[in-house]
């Protein structure tokens, strides 16, 4: 298992579903944990039990992602009890409420997923990042999906926060920030459940597949693989050791018609 001891993550989302399965697992692998989330005491008893099933330290901040004011007290109170934050991982989001068309979807709930999903992201950007450029280290994670790159008529909320938070991964890449597209598959989850789609779904991709991306991330053992899209249960940290990835691939890019293509 990747090595991270002496590493600070942060994980938002962290107290159920994915976000919290990250918070044991970079835990179990040595770093000191800071999960945020909007419910204050289903966050702090879901840090607990991961500090008492790992022996690291872990800290519970509540915080709204929307809120920026909210996020930089949180980020600041992190830094403060366990210092500068080396990973963190952007997971915390919404999804549509029901499965429907674009014109016919709730116009408040499919914003607030929107803002969830990329405004959240860039918020924590805001607060975490300047402090990595400074120090000329960290990474960030943010948690994709097959919806980031493929259009998804029913939740079209989820897709549009997705694909933007891939232009956030590029730009920070872009930039000079390490930072990694990781799309988790489909995970057992209460939220994956609350999808009509995946009804009778049984092929679920093991959380421990989302966990081993990145906490390898985490431990520098991925580095080529910043700017782009990987993904569990598909991807393994041994097969994307074997690939150093070119050009525009896995990106999300436009397609050319030919050679000639004028906006190719």
């Amino acid at each position: 298992m990747a090595d991270l001891d002496g590493t600070v993550a942060l994980v938002t989302g962290a107290s159920t579903g994915i976000g919290r399965a990250l918070a044991e697992g970079l835990a179990a692998r040595g770093a000191s944990v800071a999960g945020l989330a909007r419910g204050a005491e289903r966050l702090s008893a879901a840090m607990a039990d991961v500090a008492t099933a790992t022996g690291s330290r872990t800290l519970a901040v509540s915080a709204d992602v929307a809120d920026l004011a909210a996020v930089r007290a949180a980020v600041a109170r992190v830094e403060a009890e366990l210092g500068p934050v080396d990973l963190l991982v952007n997971n915390a989001g919404l999804i549509d409420a029901a499965e429907v068309p674009v014109w016919e979807a709730d116009p408040e709930q499919w914003w607030s997923v929107v803002e969830s999903q990329v405004r959240g992201p860039f918020h924590l950007v805001q607060a975490v990042v300047p402090g990595m450029v400074a120090r000329g280290t960290g990474r960030v994670v943010d948690i994709a999906s097959g919806m980031s790159t493929r259009s998804n008529p029913d939740y079209t909320a989820y897709s549009v926060g997705k694909t933007g938070q891939l232009r956030i991964t590029e730009a920070l890449a872009a930039s000079g920030v390490l930072a990694f597209d990781v799309a988790p598959g489909v995970v057992d989850t209460p939220m994956t459940r609350s999808m009509a789609m995946w009804d009778g779904y049984e092929e679920w991709t093991p959380v421990e597949a989302v966990v081993d991306l990145v906490a390898a991330i985490g431990a520098g053992r991925l580095d080529a693989w910043s700017g782009r899209f990987v993904r569990a249960g598909k991807d393994t940290v041994e097969s994307l050791s074997r690939v150093t990835p070119a050009a525009t691939q896995r990106q999300l890019r436009l397609l050319p018609h030919g050679d000639d293509d004028p906006v190719a």
